[in-house]
């Protein structure tokens, strides 16, 4: 089974002993992320993120069609991750590894099952007609921060798309083409941000953000999915190594502090892009907002 080239006991040594140190690799402080890019793409709900090395694009696809009969009053939200070869050796077409599992876990619980998006304003006729929103996380290059960077690009295409506007008339559904009505974003309730952390030595090391290299060598992980709010929406601890209560502790409080700052950086970054690419729209779309 293809697998990352393994690091050797040189290579292993001397991370771990400039970890003992204090130092990383990367000049980085234990609790720093690296640099972080986003941009979006021509067409709607498109977001391209770069985490250090680590590179993914999110797509966001929406279509109209059957509720489920036990959700009659709710649309459809699904999230679907593809780790291709072109990303790392690691990866096969057609083969899940554990890892693409474990992620497609992680923004399953964090994102759609935390009622990130309401699902209820995804509705257009009961039990007859609803919107299918669909998420894309494409791998394109790694270097670790999977999770991070794959959390970050899913709720950034999703404040960045938006659907058609659809008019209902009795059974009559009609579906606005773009340029005839202001498109309609989608109703997100909060936005949700994985911060991971590793541990290293025992735990007695705890690291934010670890890069692949980083990630080879640690004992356990620990990722919390949490708004800026400080609700935590999922906790996830992966590996071996027992954390203490005062470090998970800590953790809570270093991961809120950095979904904070993700969640102004997508602000910011979702107005440059609104201004650069259609200056009149943002005040057509406010007002549009505000009259439904």
């Amino acid at each position: 089974m293809p697998r990352e080239p393994e690091l050797s006991l040189n290579e292993r040594s001397f991370v771990l002993q400039a970890l003992q140190e204090n130092i990383r690799i990367d000049g980085r402080s234990f609790d720093a992320f690296r640099g972080l890019e986003l941009n979006f793409g021509d067409e709607y709900g498109v977001a391209d993120v770069k985490l250090g090395k680590t590179r993914v694009i999110a797509r966001i696809s929406a279509e109209v069609t059957r509720p489920f009969p036990d959700r009659l009053f709710d649309g459809i939200f699904t999230i679907t991750t593809e780790l291709s070869p072109i990303a790392s050796p690691a990866f096969e077409v057609g083969r899940q590894t554990d890892q693409e599992v474990i992620l497609s876990r992680i923004l399953e619980k964090a994102i759609r099952r935390s009622s990130a998006l309401d699902t209820e304003s995804l509705c257009i006729i009961a039990g007859q007609k609803c919107w299918n929103i669909r998420a894309d996380v494409h791998l394109l290059d790694y270097d670790g921060g999977l999770t991070d960077a794959s959390c970050i690009a899913v709720i950034a295409a999703l404040q960045h798309f938006r659907r058609p506007d659809v008019s209902v008339e009795g059974e009559n559904v009609t579906i606005h083409a773009m340029e005839e009505r202001v498109p309609v974003p989608l109703s997100l309730l909060h936005h949700p941000i994985c911060v991971t952390f590793s541990f290293f030595l025992g735990g007695g090391i705890v690291l934010v953000d670890a890069t692949l290299q980083e990630e080879m060598l640690r004992n356990g992980e620990l990722t919390i999915a949490l708004n800026r709010h400080g609700e935590i929406c999922q906790i996830a601890k992966l590996g071996g190594v027992a954390v203490e209560a005062l470090t998970f502790l800590n953790c809570t409080n270093i991961a809120l502090v950095k979904a904070q700052e993700i969640s102004r950086f997508i602000s910011k970054k979702l107005e440059e892009d609104l201004k650069e690419k259609n200056p009149s729209r943002l005040l057509v779309e406010l007002s549009a907002e505000n009259e439904r």
